[in-house]
Formats: structure tokens, sequence, C-alpha cells
């Protein structure tokens, strides 16, 4: 039996990894849970998977879970960046599943890659921020590191149809998330409410403005670079709307290899547990004649400017995707909470760029201070804009 550890056991795609693990109970069990503040969905998940070790964001929302749980579970709450790294590297545990959102997963993961966890990786900030560092340490620790993003598993299994060396190029598929058909002026007045609606995926709230500007895709050209130790002139995006072609591999042959099914992360996050084996699961099929309109567009950089900065980012290198990444997040919880319009989000991310420039991508002190200094300046920009 794999025993687990989840970071970020709440979130959408910590509930679906449960979820998978509650489908086959004969091959999974959880000896750790890490979350954020939803104590009462935290609360139903220790009652049911019974982990080991216990973790919540803060010391109230540790205080007020034990007040909750039976007290032989007193002693297994933990809490802060402190209790998440402990149940990350959990000794009982042979894979640390990856899925905080935001750079607050990034100190986790190394823990459990330091401990020589398998990591299931659904935290792209990870690589965005440390993906030098984070993958040399993979292989100096020789752990396997598995995509669980949709589209990157994709691409994982992609590449087991050639060899490595026969790749030409990378390319990631986005839907465009709810305005690909907006004009520059109509994004100007888009409500949250408008774009945390996703047409084809149940997704967090970050994760899905970071959608809707497709700053998400710029994420995942920065982690597709490193996971796949590929250039980033290799790498394309492409818009598919209909979500059904979760990415693709071009080599130098000629031949386009793709990875289709339904929109469904337990697909791709059962993959990553399994592998290289495949688990039956009970989802619908993908049924190719309901599929004769597949899209496919280049996607309009001037009206989505979030991912040429993302290109700007991993191609300076050094620091500037862990500020890309940092300035992003201000910007978007400032986006949602009415503090500045949509298109602000980019604009603020650009300004942090060229104003935080200095550190060494070896190095894990530059990273945490560049993003510190980025989340300072676009805090400075927000309130400015107020």
């Amino acid at each position: 039996m794999k025993k687990l550890t989840v970071l970020g056991s709440t979130g959408s795609i910590g509930c679906n990894v449960l979820d998978v693990v509650r489908s086959f109970p004969d091959l999974y069990s959880v000896t750790g849970l890490a979350a954020g503040k939803n104590i009462s969905k935290l609360y139903d998940q220790v009652l049911e998977f019974d982990p080991e070790l216990i973790s919540v964001a803060e010391s109230d929302g540790a205080d007020q879970l034990r007040q909750q749980l039976p007290e032989k579970y007193h002693d297994r709450v933990k809490y802060g960046a402190e209790g998440s790294r402990e149940v990350a590297a959990l000794a009982s545990a042979s894979m640390t599943i990856s899925a905080i959102v935001g750079a607050a997963g990034l100190l986790p993961t190394l823990a459990a890659i330091e401990a020589g966890k398998d990591i299931g990786l659904a935290n792209k900030e990870t690589l965005v921020m440390a993906g030098k560092l984070v993958m040399d340490r993979c292989r100096e620790k020789g752990v396997k590191l598995l995509p669980v993003d949709s589209e990157h598993s994709a691409i994982f299994q992609a590449l087991e149809a050639g060899h490595r060396d026969d790749v030409a190029k990378i390319i990631l598929t986005a839907s465009g998330g709810p305005f690909r058909e907006k004009s520059r002026r109509e994004l100007e007045t888009v409500t949250p409410d408008q774009a945390l609606a996703h047409p084809n995926w149940d997704m967090g709230r970050k994760i899905s403005i970071d959608s809707a500007t497709l700053m998400n895709k710029g994420l995942e050209v920065i982690e597709a670079k490193w996971l796949f130790n590929v250039s980033v002139d290799d790498i394309e995006v492409v818009v598919h709307p209909q979500s059904v072609v979760h990415s693709l591999v071009e080599y130098q042959d000629g031949s386009v290899i793709a990875q289709l099914g339904i929109p469904d992360m337990r697909i791709p996050i059962a993959y990553a547990l399994s592998y290289p084996r495949r688990l039956p699961m009970s989802l619908p099929g993908l049924n190719l004649a309901n599929c004769s309109n597949l899209e496919f567009h280049d996607p309009d950089y001037d009206r989505f400017p979030a991912l040429s900065l993302a290109f700007k980012a991993i191609r300076s290198g050094g620091v500037q995707p862990a500020v890309l990444n940092a300035a992003n997040e201000v910007a978007v919880d400032a986006f949602l909470e009415g503090e500045i319009s949509f298109l602000d989000i980019t604009l603020i991310v650009a300004k942090v760029m060229d104003e935080v420039r200095d550190g060494s991508e070896d190095s894990i002190e530059d990273i945490l201070l560049a993003d510190r200094q980025a989340r300072e300046e676009a805090n400075l920009l927000i309130r400015k804009r107020a």
C-alpha cells in the first residue's frame, strides 16, 4: 500500500486526490494532511482518513480543530509553515502530493524532497520560483517528480511515445478562460464573479483568475521548461477552448502525439499516483463522436499580456520568475477584493518585474528575498491605485 501525505487537502486538487484514494482503499492510504483555514472540511477528512499528522495555517485554527476532534488527535495537530513542512516530510509516507496554492507550497515541497519522498506536483509555483534548484535536489536525492496538472501530465504521457532527443516542440493547450472572445475594452469592466466562472474546469479562486488572464498558462510554460528539461524556445501555447486535448508533443519526424480525455482532474491525479500503471477509473469515457469541432488558435498576446510576461521572466532567468509569481499573487488577491481592475493585474506584475531583479536562481535565500520584495512593491502599487 502506498502511503500519502496531501498538502492542500481541502483545496480543489486535494479533494480530488482524496476522492481517488477513496476509490482505491486497497492501494492507497493517507498518513498526513495539511490545509489552510477550512477547518470544517479538514475535520471531516481527518475523521475519514485517520492521518498520523495534521497541519493547519494558523494557531487559532489548530486550537479549533483540537476542540472538535477526539482526544487521540490532539497531539497530531500542528500549524504554520513548520507544521506543513513536518507533514510533507513525514517518515511513514512514500509520496507527498504538493497541492498548496501559491508560493506557500515551495518550502514544504523542498522539505519532502530532502526527506526522499516522491512528489506528485500540482503546486506549479514550486518550479516557477525555484525550478533549477528543485530539479537539482530531485536528482541528488533520487526523487521522482510526477506532474499532476492536466497539461503537464499530458506532456509526460506523450513523451513516453518517443525518445527525448527526438522532441522538437512541447505544445501546451489553454482553454482561453471565460474571456477569450472579449475585446480589450470589454476586459476593463469584468468583475471577479465573471472571472471565476471558468467554462470547463472546477478550480480554486486564484487559479481561476490566473486562467482568465492566461497567467496560469505562463506559469505552466516556466514549469514545463524545468520539468521536461527543454528550451523555452521549444515550448508553444495554443488556445483550445474545448479542453479535450490536454497538451501535445511534436517530434522531429513531424509526428504530433496528443493526450485526450474528459476535463476531470482525477485522471492526471490517478496517473501520478499509479505510474507507470493506470487505474480503472469509474469515469465516463471520451466520446469522440461529440468531439468533431475541436478548435486551436494562437493566443492573443495583446489582450492577454500575462503570457508574454511569463516568457520574459523565464528568459531573463535569476529570480524574475519568482518576482512574476509573487506580484501576480498579490495582484490577484487585490482584484478579488475589488481593489484593482482586471487589467491592472498584469500592469502591476510588469512594473514589479522592472523594479525587483537581483538574485540567483541557485539560492533559496535570494528567491525568498525576491518574493518578499516583489510582494512589498506590488502592495505599494496597489495602494497608489486605491
